[in-house]
């Protein structure tokens, strides 16, 4: 059985769609034990299958059997993929994932807070809408020069140029957010590049 590290989980994705999905899944059954010894008081409650990974591991299994999952180089609703990238917090709320590769250049977004370690975010969705990308990555496009407000494939195309570290190779599913032909073409390695953004369900490094 191949394990994955993940490094990202969407918990508000999941949840949202988990009870679309099977409604009795996760429906945990609670135990509540209370004692007074007069110096201590202890509350336990034990949710039976709470377990964020095995919610996580239940929408994929339903989205790669009924939904519409394709590649990055040929994305469906959704898309899943393994491919180097660079990826950090570019702002407070916002963590992006940016690569390419010689088809597509890629770029996901999401909420800072579904990283593994951090607390949860307190809005999970603004910055994995279009709008809170784009508005996210404005500190990275003004580093090239770019000071208005491209639109989201203009603006996933520069912050690809702009990312710094070092690359890793990352496990993804994906909600396609935007796809459509690279908006510099001239700046393109290869002919005929396009452009997909969208939001992360799940990171994981690869292999």
């Amino acid at each position: 059985m191949s394990l994955r590290y993940y490094i990202y989980i969407s918990d508000s994705k999941v949840e949202m769609m988990l009870p679309q999905i099977d409604p009795g899944f996760g429906r945990a059954s609670e135990s509540e034990v209370g004692f007074d010894l007069k110096l201590a008081s202890a509350k336990r409650k034990v949710g039976v299958t709470s377990n964020r990974v095995s919610r996580l591991e239940r929408v994929v299994r339903y989205l790669d059997d009924f939904a519409d999952v394709g590649t990055v180089d040929e994305p469906g609703q959704y898309f899943r993929g393994r491919m180097l990238m660079r990826w950090g917090p570019v702002m407070s709320s916002l963590v992006y994932f940016g690569g390419a590769t010689e088809r597509t250049v890629v770029g996901l977004g999401g909420a800072a807070g579904h990283l593994q370690g951090e607390k949860p975010p307190a809005d999970p969705f603004a910055p994995s809408s279009l709008p809170g990308i784009v508005e996210g990555l404005r500190g990275v496009l003004a580093a090239d020069g770019e000071t208005g407000q491209p639109q989201a494939l203009a603006a996933a195309h520069l912050a690809q140029r702009q990312l710094r570290g070092t690359e890793q190779s990352l496990e993804f599913v994906a909600k396609r957010l935007a796809y459509g032909p690279s908006p510099y073409p001239e700046l393109d390695a290869h002919e005929g590049m396009h452009v997909l953004v969208g939001t992360p369900i799940f990171v994981a490094l690869g292999d």
